[in-house]
């Protein structure tokens, strides 16, 4: 009986240690190994792909950027365009940079092109003549005049051209004084043989007029200005021998061959800003422009708003259209021909050899 009675607590307690056991801790669940997914269960659906939006149209890329170095002379003819063509902004919408080089006459520039120390430059009259003979072609008309003048001293007694006959003339070779010096001369009915010649460099010009050892001086502006202002009494006489006087933009001829788009966007940028300096409304401003850049007093660059014609859009656009930008250059040949500047073998049959109409057409569009 005994037995039995303890084998019963024995089953007992065996079965309430496995209920025990059974029921476990609940911190053990957090020490049990993750249950293994069920590689049954279906994969998730793919997003639903909608219809992409077109890409937007890449922004049209701006011109390629170029510096272009400028040859000028520090007067109101040389600088206006270009300067009103920088302070407008047109040379930057053109993706163009402006760096200016002073030079006292034309020669020096085409000179300092070909050493490559330049690319463009402006020329008055005189430089002219080395285009023609193949040194450089021209681009862009400026402006234009048909009246010179001529710088005398107070005790000349000059009255006209014809009373140069006996004086002392300065004048520089090579460069628009001296093709006005031979029109003065031609105007008056005399040659050299009739007067004392002094060819003198542009920068020595006026230090001669103030030393009194010349009668007259045939030079442009500033030089022209600077003399009257420095020599009391000093004036000016005015003469007309039909011819043109005509300012332009040159760059050599192999330049222009390999950078036929430059100077397009340099050609038209420069229209633009002639545009805006052609309206009288703008001359005071564009002649605070230039005296700046010269360093050179306003009224200096006042006195010279008169001295030509500047070319406004209208007036190219109709010129280049019926010939009459083409007139004034063939106008300025024929004069230097007269003027024995060039003979005739030198000049040109057609004057499009030395001066790209196809240039300021395009510009002109």
């Amino acid at each position: 009986m005994k037995m039995k009675k303890l084998t019963a607590l024995l089953l007992a307690l065996i079965m309430t240690l496995a209920l025990v056991a059974c029921g476990g801790d609940s911190s053990q669940k957090d020490n049990d190994p993750p249950a293994e997914p069920d590689t049954k269960t279906d994969a998730p659906a793919e997003p639903e792909q909608k219809d992409e939006e077109p890409a937007a149209p890449a922004e049209p890329a701006g011109p390629e950027p170029v510096t272009l170095r400028i040859g000028y002379m520090p007067n109101y003819a040389s600088l206006w365009g270009v300067l009103s063509a920088i302070e407008q902004g047109c040379f930057e919408e053109e993706g163009i940079t402006i760096e200016l080089t002073e030079f006292p006459d034309g020669p020096s520039e085409i000179a300092a092109m070909e050493g490559n120390s330049i690319d463009l430059a402006y020329i008055g009259k005189g430089a002219h003549r080395l285009c023609i003979l193949g040194s450089a072609v021209i681009f862009a008309p400026s402006s234009v005049h048909t009246v010179d003048k001529v710088v005398c001293m107070p005790d000349s007694g000059i009255q006209s051209v014809a009373d140069l006959k006996g004086k002392t003339i300065a004048f520089n070779s090579g460069s628009s004084s001296e093709s006005t010096f031979n029109n003065a001369l031609t105007v008056g009915g005399l040659t050299r043989d009739d007067v004392t010649p002094m060819d003198l460099s542009i920068d020595n010009v006026v230090p001669a007029a103030v030393s009194g050892t010349i009668d007259a001086a045939v030079c442009w502006n500033p030089y022209s200005g600077q003399i009257l202002q420095q020599v009391e009494g000093s004036y000016e006489i005015e003469f007309a021998d039909g011819s043109t006087n005509i300012s332009s933009w040159i760059c050599l001829p192999k330049y222009a061959e390999e950078n036929h788009d430059v100077l397009v966007r340099f050609t038209r940028a420069l229209f633009k800003g002639m545009d805006w300096g052609s309206q009288v409304e703008n001359y005071e401003t564009v002649a605070d422009y230039c005296s700046k850049q010269t360093k050179a007093s306003l009224e200096s660059q006042l006195m010279q708003v008169g001295d030509a014609h500047w070319f406004n859009l209208e007036d190219l656009k109709s010129g280049v259209a019926d010939g009459t930008i083409k007139g004034y250059y063939e106008g300025m040949q024929n004069d230097m021909v007269k003027g024995e500047n060039i003979t005739p073998e030198e000049a040109k049959e057609d004057v499009a050899e030395f001066v790209l109409f196809d240039i300021m057409e395009e510009a002109l569009k």
